[in-house]
């Protein structure tokens, strides 16, 4: 028997907006999910960035 697909949830990876422009060594990311009949643009959500121990923009990059 198939496996049942997920339909419309996505996976997507969140990349700190901050970070690249510091200039600092590594970087923040998260991966989370969305629906992508719901959410049609880029995702834009607030999170703790560990590096720069603060919270920062983080941008749907996939």
């Amino acid at each position: 028997m198939a496996k049942k697909s997920k339909g419309n949830r996505i996976q997507i990876i969140l990349e700190c907006t901050e970070h690249k422009t510091s200039g600092l060594p590594g970087t923040s990311r998260y991966v989370t999910e969305k629906n992508r009949k719901n959410t049609t643009e880029r995702l834009e959500l607030k999170k703790y960035n560990s590096i720069m121990r603060k919270y920062t923009v983080h941008r749907e990059i996939k």
